[in-house]
């Protein structure tokens, strides 16, 4: 991480996450580094334990599972715009591709970032909100939560197209229903991380944005929609989903 000169000045600053709410432990604002997804990158849904959907969903990106059958991999070809890959050929036809040992690599890259996420130390912000992060506007850096995390109204996250933001949460992450992450100022989703230690659930017609690293479930409920990823540790289910892989 190296001292970004426009953090030095936005640690001056009182915006919106800054409040008397938050605990911030620090004086500066230190950049952040991507986290590298490495060939996991190439996937909108990705998972170890499967992916069950209720039709219709849209899923823009790769999609695959493994270590466990095709069988379990249950979106339709016409549902995905990108490849779907299984370990064997009982994917969904005629359209899945396997390709096990692709698959081993992305999964592996895919725990390697989660490991890297988890592992970013020295946050700009510290339990935020409680936990409650509803309403706030998210400035770019490294924000830590020891327990779980819920975003019962709209928040925004702010900066620019080099900007980064990675979110530590130790417990569940939860976002309301029809409850939206909006980005301001040229943020770009392909910069912003949720690693998440216990089961991640997007609310009925809400909108997410990011690559969502999760230690266990992902669960998008009935017209969800993420401009991201789903890397799941175990299984992701989906309900008519949209879910679109950043460029």
């Amino acid at each position: 991480m190296i001292l970004s000169f426009a953090g030095l000045l936005a640690s001056c600053s009182n915006d919106d996450t800054s409040g008397a709410t938050s605990s911030r432990i620090k004086p500066i604002i230190l950049k952040e580094t991507a986290v590298n997804l490495r060939t996991a990158a190439g996937f909108a849904i990705l998972s170890k334990t499967g992916i069950t959907n209720v039709y219709p969903s849209v899923i823009t990106g790769n999609v695959g599972s493994s270590p466990i059958t095709g069988a379990a991999i249950l979106l339709s070809c016409p549902e995905v715009s990108g490849n779907i890959y299984s370990v064997n050929a009982a994917g969904p036809a005629p359209c899945s591709i396997a390709d096990a040992s692709r698959l081993t690599t992305a999964v592996g890259d895919m725990q390697t970032a989660y490991t890297d996420a988890a592992g970013r130390s020295n946050p700009n912000f510290l339990n935020l909100g409680a936990g409650n992060i509803g309403g706030r506007t998210l400035s770019p850096g490294l924000y830590k939560w020891s327990s779980s995390v819920t975003i019962p109204s709209d928040i925004t996250i702010s900066g620019s197209a080099t900007s980064v933001w990675i979110f530590q949460v130790s417990g569940t992450l939860n976002l309301s229903s029809a409850v939206r992450v909006h980005l301001t100022g040229g943020a770009l989703a392909r910069n912003i991380f949720w690693q998440v230690s216990e089961e991640v659930t997007l609310g009925t017609t809400s909108h997410f944005e990011g690559t969502i690293l999760g230690n266990t479930l992902i669960a998008l409920n009935t017209g969800a929609t993420i401009n991201g990823r789903l890397l799941s540790q175990t299984a992701t289910t989906l309900q008519s989903n949209t879910v679109s892989k950043p460029n």
